[in-house]
């Protein structure tokens, strides 16, 4: 089973890992909104910030990992692995 440690990982890293499955639509401030249009049109905002609380990349990973129907444990080991 894989893990981060939220305090591991900032707003920008993690976007830029996301962008395997999708790409930035827009940065508005200290967020920026990820898209996907596979199986569907999907968004998801993540914050710019150094340090991510520690809920926040866990509800980032959950939420594209439902819309992918995948895990979120395969979501983390394609990501990190």
């Amino acid at each position: 089973m894989w893990r981060i440690r939220p305090r591991d990982i900032g707003g920008e890293e993690l976007a830029t890992l996301l962008r395997k499955f999708g790409e930035i639509a827009r940065t508005t401030g200290s967020h920026l909104r990820l898209t996907t249009y596979r199986d569907g049109e999907h968004s998801v905002t993540i914050p710019k910030h150094g340090a991510l609380r520690v809920g926040t990349p866990n509800r980032i990973l959950t939420d594209v990992a439902g819309h992918l129907r995948m895990t979120k444990d395969d979501l983390i080991g394609e990501l990190f692995g």
